[in-house]
C-alpha cells in the first residue's frame, strides 16, 4: 500500500470531538476513539449537523496536535460543513493518501500501523502535524490523508 501525494483544498468538518493520545488509545481502559465513533453513530450526529455540504463522506479529523505522533491531539468525528464556529479546519496543502478497504475498524487500525511504519522508513518525508483526516467513502472503504511539508 504505497501512498499517493495529493494537493488538498481547505474545507471544514463539524461533529463531536475528543482529546487523546496514541498511548492512551493503546490501552482499553484509556481509549476514547471507539466511544467517540459509537456516540457519533448512535446519536445520529451526521443527520443533525447544520450547514452540511453535498459531500456525503464521514470524516475523522486529527487536529490540535501538541507536538508529534506521541503527543496529544483532537479527533473530530463529523461531516463536511460550509462553516461555523463549532467546526474544525482541514488545512489546504500536500497530503499523502493511504487507501484501504475491508472490515471496520480493523482496516483503519491496520492502515494507521502501516502509516507509522511508512514514516519510520521514510524520515525524509516530514509530517506537518496541522490536520490529518480519515475519509470514509462507504461501510468498508477509507482514505487516510496525512499532511506533509
Amino acid at each position: 500500500m504505497e501512498p499517493t501525494r495529493q494537493q488538498q483544498g481547505a474545507f471544514r468538518v463539524a461533529g463531536i470531538a475528543v482529546r487523546t493520545t496514541s498511548r492512551d488509545e493503546a490501552s482499553p481502559d484509556n481509549a476514547r476513539i471507539g466511544a467517540l465513533w459509537n456516540r457519533f453513530f448512535s446519536e445520529q450526529i451526521a443527520a443533525s449537523t447544520p450547514r452540511r455540504t453535498g459531500d456525503a463522506r464521514i470524516f475523522g479529523v486529527y487536529s490540535g496536535y501538541a507536538s508529534d505522533a506521541h503527543g496529544a491531539f483532537d479527533l473530530t468525528a463529523g461531516v463536511a460543513v460550509s462553516g461555523g464556529a463549532d467546526s474544525v479546519a482541514i488545512e489546504a496543502g500536500d497530503y499523502l493518501v493511504f487507501t484501504a478497504q475491508g472490515p471496520m475498524p480493523q482496516v483503519v487500525i491496520a492502515t494507521w500501523q502501516h502509516i507509522w511504519q511508512y514514516f519510520e522508513a521514510h524520515p525524509e518525508v516530514a509530517r506537518s502535524y496541522r490536520s490529518d483526516f480519515e475519509a470514509y467513502e462507504g461501510p468498508d472503504k477509507v482514505s487516510i490523508h496525512i499532511g506533509v511539508r
